[in-house]
Order: C-alpha cells, then sequence, then structure tokens
C-alpha cells in the first residue's frame, strides 16, 4: 500500500511539474479516468465503450518498449504535455526494462499485450496460458505489479485468456480506431493523419491504437497529435485503482 501511494504521489508530481511547463498550444490531457481494478471489457471495435464524452479520445500504444521508437513517441508526448497509455509485450520488457520505467515514470499508464505477442487463436489453450503467465511475470518484475489491463495481440481474443483475465481482475482492452501504421500500409505523414481524422469523424472519439514500436508512428506523431488539437478533440488519461482504491498506473 505505501508503495502504491509513494507511485500516485511521484506522479502527480510530475505530472505537476510537466504542465507548469507546457505551451499555451500544447494538446495537454484534459481529465484523468480512473477504472476499478476489475475484469471489464472496453472498445467497440469488439465490446461496449468506454464512459468517455464525445470528442474525448485516449491514445494508446502497443508493442513496446523498443529502444529509438518509444523514445521518439515519449518526446512527443512530453512536447505535448499528454499522456497515453502504453500495452508492452513481456518480451521487449524483459530486453529494455529501463525503458519501460522510463514509460511509466513520464506518467503514462502502463499495460499487457502478451509476452511474445503470437497469434493466439494458432495455439493450444495451455501454450496461451503459458504465454500470459510469462507476460504477466515480466510485467510484475519491472513494474512491482501485476497489469491491470491487457490487449490481446491483433484483437484476437481467446476462450482459454479471457477465462484466466477474468480470475485475476484484469481489464480487457479493445480499440475504438486505429490508424493502421504497419507495413504495408501507406506510412506516409499525410496519410496517417489523413486516416486519423477521417476514423475520428467516424467515430466521434474513442479509443485510438497506434504502435510505438514502428519508427514511422513516432515520425507522424506530431502532426497527428496537432491535427488531434485542431479538430476539439480532447485526451483523457486512463489509471486503474488497486486493492486500496488507490490510482495507479
Amino acid at each position: 500500500m505505501m508503495r502504491a501511494a509513494l507511485r500516485a504521489v511521484l506522479l502527480l508530481w510530475a505530472a505537476a511539474g510537466t504542465a507548469s511547463a507546457c505551451a499555451p498550444d500544447a494538446l495537454g490531457t484534459a481529465r484523468v479516468l480512473t477504472l476499478k481494478r476489475e475484469h471489464a471489457r472496453y472498445g467497440t471495435a469488439q465490446y461496449g465503450p468506454l464512459p468517455l464524452q464525445k470528442g474525448e479520445v485516449v491514445l494508446t500504444f502497443d508493442d513496446g518498449p523498443v529502444p529509438g521508437a518509444t523514445d521518439k513517441v515519449l518526446q512527443v508526448l512530453a512536447q505535448q504535455c499528454t499522456q497515453a497509455t502504453f500495452f508492452m509485450t513481456g518480451a521487449n520488457l524483459s530486453k529494455y526494462p529501463e525503458l519501460g520505467l522510463r514509460v511509466e515514470r513520464a506518467g503514462h499508464a502502463v499495460a499487457l499485450h502478451s509476452f511474445a505477442h503470437p497469434s493466439l487463436k494458432s495455439m493450444t489453450g495451455a501454450e496461451q496460458l503459458a504465454d500470459l503467465e510469462k507476460g504477466t511475470q515480466a510485467f510484475a518484475r519491472v513494474f512491482g505489479h501485476e497489469p491491470a489491463a491487457y490487449r490481446f495481440p491483433y484483437l484476437e481474443e481467446t476462450p482459454p485468456i479471457l477465462a484466466a483475465l477474468k480470475d485475476r481482475g484484469v481489464t480487457v482492452a479493445s480499440v475504438d480506431l486505429g490508424i493502421d501504421d504497419w507495413a504495408p500500409n501507406d506510412m506516409r505523414v499525410d496519410s496517417m493523419v489523413a486516416r486519423l481524422l477521417d476514423r475520428l469523424k467516424q467515430a466521434g472519439g474513442g479509443i485510438i491504437l497506434m504502435h510505438d514500436a514502428n519508427g514511422p508512428t513516432g515520425e507522424a506523431l506530431p502532426a497527428m497529435l496537432k491535427a488531434i488539437r485542431d479538430n476539439g478533440y480532447k485526451v483523457v488519461s486512463l489509471r486503474w485503482e488497486d486493492s486500496a482504491g488507490l490510482s495507479t498506473p
């Protein structure tokens, strides 16, 4: 409990320090949405919506942490004084634990995206659960606690993993829209911005899927965040309560 409380205080202190340095035209973070630590499912691509207001968005990044690519994303987010949720693979956390901690220390929420990013549907139930356990252990070694949320690789949910997440009280995070920021899609900055705005217009806001492991995403991120701001969307930062009711990343 004391460790969780200290983490919450440090994150609030870091956020306050960042806010004081924000440029007047920075995107910023409009509010923090604290969710219960429970087995819930969000994201209209598969489930129900987060309790967001019209025009609110949640920035999420998958597949990191990856040196260079994740560093660029963190730099851009810091410049815009805005916060995101990073769904990390256990394999990359095992390779780059300090980079994972940098994400958390910058005030962003951290969650799990499997261990090895496999196609779970091609695996036996036992193999799927082994990947989940390995990913959970890797996450806990870095952050000192198990993940509060999980995103399926390729959004391919499976009954064995769903059942295990329910038993663990872990939230399943799907998406409301994505920008298709992976090859062989068009990865030019203008194209990614256009896809983002088109899909935001259709959805009205929601959970945005991006990939910090992809270099072109970081290069396009300044333009995408500017487009979000210029079109009147507001960023919501996610947090989860711990067992003591405190807000944690």
